[in-house]
């Protein structure tokens, strides 16, 4: 089964934006002029299902933050288990100062990389949703400017002929088989 044998549903939004796309560039045009001829039922049920589409992707970004805080929230609370059990071990070892000074670097060691993590972490998530975010506004960009030739194209006056023009300023026939 091909992407365009896919029902739409199943489609992601930068696929049914790029078939919306397709159908405009593929579709015949009207005999002497610029425009074209296109499905209007299809083209508007891909840009219904587009539509829907977009909260899923914005939901995925938001679960990803979501699964990034989460992550800075465990390992805080890691960082603060293992501080605190130095803390109690470096009480019981207060004697042996090499003991204490030894527990305190593992400690920060430990919250250096912690942190290290995190903001990676932070800074990859952010990373992938600016991506996701630039893919999308370059392809919504691409459809509105289409978009904006179209009805540019829809809102086009046709110029009257030379017949048209001489009669301009006469009454219009509505009885020609009185004139002679």
């Amino acid at each position: 089964m091909t992407e365009t044998d896919l029902p739409f549903a199943e489609l992601g939004t930068e696929e049914l934006l790029v078939r919306i796309k397709e159908h405009i560039e593929t579709a015949r045009s009207v005999p002497m002029s610029a425009s074209v001829m296109i499905n209007r039922d299809e083209v508007l049920n891909l840009v219904e299902e587009a539509i829907v589409g977009l909260p899923d992707e914005l939901r995925q970004a938001r679960w990803l933050l979501r699964e990034r805080e989460e992550f800075l929230a465990k390992a805080r609370r890691e960082v603060e288990d293992i501080v605190e059990a130095g803390r109690v071990q470096a009480a019981r070892m207060v004697e042996r100062t090499e003991v204490v000074r030894e527990a305190r670097r593992r400690a920060q060691e430990i919250l250096d990389e912690a942190e290290a993590k995190a903001r990676a972490m932070r800074h990859e998530a952010e990373d992938y949703i600016d991506q996701k975010l630039a893919a999308f506004e370059v392809v919504l960009d691409r459809t509105m400017h289409a978009v904006r030739k179209g009805r540019e194209r829809l809102q086009l006056q046709i110029t009257p002929g030379p017949e048209e023009d001489a009669g301009a300023g006469e009454e219009p026939a509505f009885f020609d088989q009185d004139r002679t």
